[in-house]
This record gives C-alpha cells, structure tokens and sequence, in this order.
C-alpha cells in the first residue's frame, strides 16, 4: 500500500558511517577535504572540523565505502575530533549494540569508555589549529603501517536541511547578521515541525499534481540544476483550489528536488513560471504567487539559482516587476524575464532543438517531468 503522508526529505538524525583501511592500509582515501576550521561563523554547526569536499575517480577507498560530498570526519581510531558533543538522540550506531567499530564484544564499562572517546570534543583555537591535529592523527597511523592498528576513520552524514548544512544559507540569506540568521532558522523549523508530514493523497493536492500545475524536469547540460515548472495556465483551471495546497504540492517538489542534489551544503534549483497564454496584467493569480513565494523565500534560502517568467514581453517586463513588487530584492537579482526560447533553453540547460521538436515548453515538460509522477497517486 502506498504510503499517503510525504515526510520531509532532509534526515533529521545524523547517520554515522566508519572507513576501516583493514584490507588497504597504504590505500589513500580518495577525496578532497575542506576545512571547517576557519573561525567562521557559518562553520558553528559543523560537527566535525574536516568534511569530504570532492571525490576523487576511480576505485578508491572512499567510493568503495559509501562516502558522499558533505560528510564530516568526527573520529580518527575511535577518538572523537569534534567542534560538540553529539546529541544523545544521535548515539553512534555502531557502538549501539554492545560492539565496536569492527565487531569486538564490548563490556559494559568499556562500550561507557569508547563513546566517551569517541564523543571527544576538540576546543577550537587558532584557525587551522584543530583540523591541523585531525590530518596529524591520519598520517601518524598511517605512516606506521601497523597492521594491528589500521586507520579508521568515523564520519557522519547530515541531511541538507540540516542545521550543519543550512545554517550557511540562512546566514548568507539575512546578510550575515546572527540574530536575524538564527530567528529565521528557528523560525523554519517549527514550520517544518507544523508542516510536515504532508498528506500527498488530499484530492485537491493531486489535482494539482495531476493537472501538471507544478512540476520539475532535469537539465539536460553539465552544470545546470534541475527546474521547478509552474504552469500557469494550468493553475488558472483549477478555481477549486486553494492557494495552500498549490503550496503543498510545490513544498513536496522543492523538497524531492534539492534531496536529489550532490552536495549537501548546496543544493541548487531553478524555476519557470510558464505565463504562456495568461494575461499578464488581470489573470494572473498573484494570491498564488504570494503565497509560494512566502513559504519558499524563508525555508528553503540561498537554494534558488534562478527564475526564468516567460513569455513576457519587454513591453510588458516593467509591468511584471511591479505586479511582483513583494519579492525582495536578492531574488529580484535572480529574475529572466523573457519572450525568447532560446533564452530560457540557455538560461535553464535544456536542448533547443528537443524543446521546438516536443511542441514548446509545456510539451517538453509533459515528456521530461520527473518528480511529480513520483508524487501521484492513482486510482485502482
């Protein structure tokens, strides 16, 4: 049976993975690090002072085991390398059921001492000065090559709506000023607490979803992040929906969207908003616009690339701009607003070619659509 409630897609509990060189021990990891040891304050919530910041090709140790971009590096041979304690909700997995890392029967007191260890908290000081001791650690065990005594390495993996991953946005998103960073995050997260789960089998949320109101399609061009399309032609038809479950639907795709992106700390995504056979100045549902935009600016900051509104003449471009007189100006920043398909396929990193073949955008969209297919429920 289909599951009906749609949960958010960012994980709230930290999941701990452990990269043993058992089997390698002269193998090298395989990615990049960065630095979480700047004295930033967009690093506060980083748990760990070193993250994974691009794997490297090949068989490598860290693509063998799992690694992701984003992962952080908490532990070396069991001794914690962390800026905090980890929250007693977040208890290490591996040491949950009474072994360690690899597998040895622990007694009670020293299953006690190893989380101890291993929740070690490292003062941060001059910067570098913590990270420095972490990569000290890694090539002390490895360069004694004692078989007995392989690297392990502890890492743990956040969800990108985690405060490790977001607090960055949100701070960039209120210009880096702490108080109004931190009121916004708090603010979003009791959104997220009353919002979620969705209930996706509301009649009025599939009709949404199945009308192709609100959609999303891949870039077809490296580079380039996926699109949220909003049709609204399509909305204009459904007068029997509210604005709410607009939202909802459009909650449900932003959250499946920015999960799919490779890098945690920043995921990434463009809109369309299709005008195409709406009048600009008297049909256009503005209560609809209103009501995304002011769910979507505070929770989901700093994820928006860019929006293409098209067609819109440049005749009619001033008159856009002031009927969207309510978005602040960091996104205004990020507006295209055209006539030309040529301009939204450059702008968007679709194929020209593919979209004139398929009919036009909404054609194009019919036939690429990912994400809200996922979401619909049909009928037996």
């Amino acid at each position: 049976m289909v599951n009906p409630l749609f949960y958010s897609t960012s994980e709230d509990k930290p999941k701990q993975l452990e990269i043993s060189f058992a089997s390698d021990p002269t193998g090298q990891l395989g990615a990049q690090l960065n630095t979480n040891d700047r004295s930033q304050t967009s690093e506060m919530f980083c748990p760990g002072y070193a993250a994974i910041g691009r794997l490297i090709e090949g068989n490598t140790v860290a693509r063998r085991s799992g690694v992701e971009v984003g992962d952080f590096i908490v532990a070396v041979n069991g001794v914690g390398f962390r800026r905090f304690a980890p929250d007693e909700n977040d208890e290490d997995d591996e040491l949950k059921d009474g072994t360690s890392e690899v597998g040895e029967a622990l007694s009670p007191e020293e299953l006690a001492l190893r989380k101890k260890i291993k929740a070690k908290v490292v003062p941060t000081g001059q910067p570098g000065e913590a990270y420095g001791a972490l990569l000290g650690s890694i090539k002390s065990i490895k360069g004694a090559a004692d078989p007995a005594n392989p690297l392990l390495l502890s890492l743990e993996r956040h969800g990108w709506d985690a405060k490790s991953n977001s607090w960055p946005r949100f701070l960039v998103a209120r210009d880096g000023n702490v108080p109004d960073a931190m009121m916004m995050l708090q603010t979003h997260e009791a959104w997220r607490e009353k919002t979620f789960p969705i209930d996706r089998s509301d009649d009025m949320i599939q009709a949404v979803l199945k009308s192709r109101a609100v959609s999303e399609v891949d870039a077809e061009v490296d580079g380039f992040f996926p699109t949220l399309y909003v049709n609204f032609s399509a909305l204009q038809r459904l007068e029997f929906v509210e604005s709410a479950h607009v939202v909802d639907a459009f909650v449900m795709l932003v959250e499946t969207v920015l999960a799919r992106q490779g890098d945690p700390r920043a995921p990434r995504l463009c809109q369309l908003i299709d005008l195409t056979g709406v009048g600009i100045s008297s049909k256009l549902r503005i209560d609809v616009l209103k009501h995304v935009y002011s769910c979507f600016e505070p929770n989901y900051p700093e994820t928006l690339e860019k929006m293409v509104l098209y067609p819109v003449s440049k005749y009619l471009a001033s008159t856009c701009n002031m009927l969207l007189s309510f978005v602040n100006e960091k996104t205004k920043k990020k507006f295209v607003i055209t006539d030309s398909l040529a301009t939204v396929c450059k702008e968007l990193g679709w194929p020209l070619q593919k979209v004139e073949a398929a009919g036009g955008v909404s054609e194009y969209i019919e036939a690429q659509a990912i994400a809200a297919a996922s979401l619909i429920i049909e009928e037996k």
